[in-house]
């Protein structure tokens, strides 16, 4: 399968993603739109992974490659191409499908339980996955139910954590691709300030088991998105 991912910024790649993809043998190219590399054309990918970024998707006027990658999920949605969100790029297909995005009314930093809905347990795409687990999490806004759409999980701050429309489109806002090194690599960029969802950084980074649970979850996640 041929599949295209967008990246927003130098230091946040794909984590496990990447290696999982070079395994089953997909054709992988990316856009780094950040460094001004145009969007791929909707011929040209089969898949679509959006990843995550440190900007807000309304900050046209400091990235304004945003645009144009709006319109690019929309189509890539409406031609029934499979599209993976990752935490901004979760945002952005919700937008994409009509689902506003605003400030979430906590920001979350660090590892805290995710909850499966009804749907999200019947969901064939998070099939396997435990109704209850600890991910990763680096957000401060959240989004709108899109029209259409199922919401699979939630958790204490922020009670969109995953959506799919369909069996090609999913979104989730936490991290289960992320692994120590691109944690330390997140905390070279951005130390954030305490607060009631917000983690130290030593307390992020002593957690090994979870990121490896963490990547296992998210191979789980791809064998069914790219069945």
């Amino acid at each position: 399968m041929r599949v295209h991912w967008l990246q927003h910024a130098d230091f946040e790649d794909l984590g496990v993603i990447g290696p999982w993809l070079a395994r089953r043998g997909h054709a992988v190219r990316g856009s780094r739109l950040y460094a001004g590399e145009p969007p791929p054309l909707l011929d040209d990918f089969d898949a679509l992974v959006v990843m995550g970024g440190p900007m807000n998707i309304y900050e046209h006027d400091a990235h304004p490659w945003l645009p144009a990658e709006k319109r690019l999920i929309g189509a890539a949605a409406a031609a029934g191409r499979r599209v993976l969100g990752v935490c901004l790029g979760a945002q952005l297909l919700a937008d994409a499908l009509g689902g506003p995005v605003r400030r979430n009314a906590h920001s979350e930093i660090g590892w805290f339980e995710v909850q499966l809905t009804p749907a999200g347990r019947q969901s064939p795409l998070l099939a396997g996955l435990p109704e209850r687990f600890t991910a990763f999490h680096w957000h401060g806004d959240t989004y709108a139910l899109p029209p259409g759409a199922e919401r699979l999980a939630g958790s204490e701050a922020c009670a969109q954590q995953a959506f799919a429309c369909g069996p090609k489109l999913l979104g989730l806002q936490f991290h289960l691709e992320v692994t120590p090194a691109n944690a330390v690599e997140w905390f070279r960029h951005e130390r954030p300030a305490p607060a009631a969802y917000v983690q130290a950084p030593e307390h992020i980074l002593a957690q090994p088991a979870l990121f490896e649970q963490n990547n296992r979850l998210m191979e789980q996640v791809l064998e069914r998105f790219l069945a």
